[in-house]
């Protein structure tokens, strides 16, 4: 698609401000000229062609485009008799530019919102930008719409009409159907006329559909006075505010396009999910929260970054009461629908707006979450993450894992449920099962490289913490060896308890002979075992047996 921004005109209406440059570079607010706004929008929605007529000090024109230094290819046809004709023959003197794409034309002294630019962009048809809430004006562009398509468009039309302003998509089959009835009317030196008038005789077959956007921004400055109004309106769109939640570790081009798609609509302010809250519904964070706070914070387009502390977005709305929410659709359905709920809910009380974009599917993305999920499976990562899930939630839930496909049932199993998941922490590797899976009594019959075999299979499917029941732990210095292989694996922990001799299940009580160690030699073992860790992350876990066996 290329844009075409007519800017031929002498914008005589606008007295001393136009003395000395075209009305295209007026300045409309602080870092914005009515060109540099519109050329920097289309650059924001991935436009890169842009043909400009020119006229009036063209070459102050040029020089000024150029010196934006956009990401734009530009043309610039100048119209020779700009100050005897209208603009209509400005597209005259572009044709041969402009029969190889679709169109999107707008007036040069056109001010937009990026809300209309979007719609615009995103209509499936021809179209323009009318309002059917503004009054009809008295000298500007008016649309007749006939059976659901645009049929005039001029300034004396007032039966079945809408205010209508000149910004047009224009599909390239109607474009020369529309542009062919232009050369027609210059050659027949119908030059001083609206091209609008050319398209009137062949709205039958050039079919423009009306784009209602109501009161959004979409204003022409031909006087002063305008340029008052619009100024005072672009102010007030900059006041607006935009906010996101975000639970990433990493950024991808797909973030990138929605955090541009959300900055075009305000000051974007971005809340991300705090550690515990990432953890409510997916898995502890890699990285924590103030990097994770920090790699938003240096976007470009990222005004502030604030914390949200659950899934819920109730409480910052309710304080920041941000103009708009930006979602993905991908939250109509399942387990996010309660929260996508609560947030509609929040926006009705002080009258805020949901704005939702398609969810990317693109493979390349789900092919690096696979990726980064697979990072938790690495001992390093996957070892110190009890430890933080303990110290964050106090409780931690685990599930009995002994092989390969138990462990999955621990890894995958999920309730999701009013907008949030349940899940387990943790596997525990109990020896009890290990044993029984192998067909053999619980009493450390077992051997400690057959119960490392269990551990390597179930950490090749899976990416939780695990917990390993270390029995007794063995002989103190069998406890140190386990303790530097299971701290070499990637386990998170070992528990033992202070019992003595054969090792016979907990289970059984007093109904079976069992010898408590004494606390002296209980607590050697462990310092040796803790001797031996070479980590913070490591945990030994110890387990007193005194209420068992009836001694506590």
């Amino acid at each position: 698609m290329k844009a075409l921004i007519l800017n031929s005109g002498t914008g005589s209406r606008m007295g001393g401000i136009t003395k000395e440059q075209p009305k295209c570079m007026t300045e409309v607010s602080h870092r914005n000229t009515i060109l540099s706004r519109q050329l920097r929008q289309l650059v924001s929605f991935g436009i890169e062609e842009v043909v400009i007529t020119t006229g009036y000090y063209d070459e102050v024109l040029i020089d000024y485009c150029n010196a934006l230094y956009l990401p734009l290819k530009f043309t610039f046809v100048n119209n020779p008799l700009y100050d005897k004709t209208n603009y209509i023959y400005s597209i005259y003197c572009a044709k041969d530019c402009l029969k190889d794409d679709d169109v999107l034309l707008m007036h040069g002294d056109l001010v937009f919102e990026s809300l209309v630019m979007e719609a615009v962009l995103n209509s499936e048809t021809s179209c323009m930008t009318v309002s059917s809430t503004l009054p009809l004006p008295e000298k500007d562009f008016k649309a007749v719409i006939k059976d659901g398509r645009i049929d005039k468009i001029g300034v004396g039309f007032f039966d079945n009409a809408v205010a209508a302003q000149p910004l047009y998509k224009i599909r390239k089959e109607d474009w020369l159907i529309w542009l062919e009835n232009i050369e027609r009317f210059c050659e027949n030196d119908k030059r001083q006329v609206y091209a609008e008038n050319a398209f009137n005789e062949v709205s039958d077959k050039c079919l423009i559909h009306p784009l209602d956007i109501k009161d959004m921004l979409c204003s022409e400055i031909d006087t002063p006075e305008d340029l008052e109004a619009v100024k005072k309106a672009l102010a007030k769109l900059n006041e607006r505010t935009v906010y996101m939640s975000f639970s990433t570790e990493y950024i991808h081009s797909g973030h990138i396009s929605i955090i541009n798609k959300a900055r075009r609509l305000g000051r974007l302010i971005v809340g991300i999910l705090s550690d515990e809250a990432v953890s409510s519904f997916r898995r502890f964070p890699l990285i924590p929260f103030e990097d994770r706070k920090a790699l938003i914070e240096n976007i470009a387009g990222v005004e502030r970054v604030v914390e949200q502390k659950s899934l819920s977005y109730a409480e910052n709305l309710r304080v920041l009461k941000p103009d708009y929410v930006v979602h993905g659709d991908d939250w109509l359905d399942g387990f996010q629908k309660p929260i996508r709920q609560e947030v509609c809910e929040v926006l009705e009380e002080y009258g805020g707006k949901l704005i939702e974009y398609p969810y990317s599917n693109d493979p390349k993305f789900k092919e690096l979450d696979a990726k980064h999920r697979a990072e938790l499976s690495m001992p390093d990562i996957r070892r110190g993450r009890l430890r933080k899930l303990i110290n964050m939630k106090g409780l931690v839930t685990a599930l009995e894992a002994h092989s390969g496909i138990t462990g999955l049932i621990c890894e995958k199993t999920k309730v999701l449920q009013d907008g949030k998941t349940y899940q387990f922490d943790a596997m525990w590797l109990s020896s009890l099962c290990d044993s029984t899976a192998k067909g053999k009594p619980d009493i450390e019959l077992v051997d400690m490289t057959s119960r490392f075999r269990t551990i390597d299979e179930i950490m090749e499917v899976t990416t939780k913490p695990i917990i390993f029941d270390g029995d007794t732990g063995g002989l103190t210095e069998h406890f140190v060896y386990t303790v530097r292989s299971l701290e070499r694996m990637g386990v998170s922990m070992v528990i033992i308890e202070d019992k003595t001799g054969l090792k016979k299940n907990s289970l059984f009580g007093n109904e079976v002979e069992q010898t408590q160690d004494s606390i002296e030699n209980f607590c050697e073992k462990i310092a040796a075992g803790k001797e031996a860790q070479k980590t913070k992350e490591f945990m030994i876990c110890a387990r007193i047996e005194s209420l068992i066996l009836e001694k506590g």
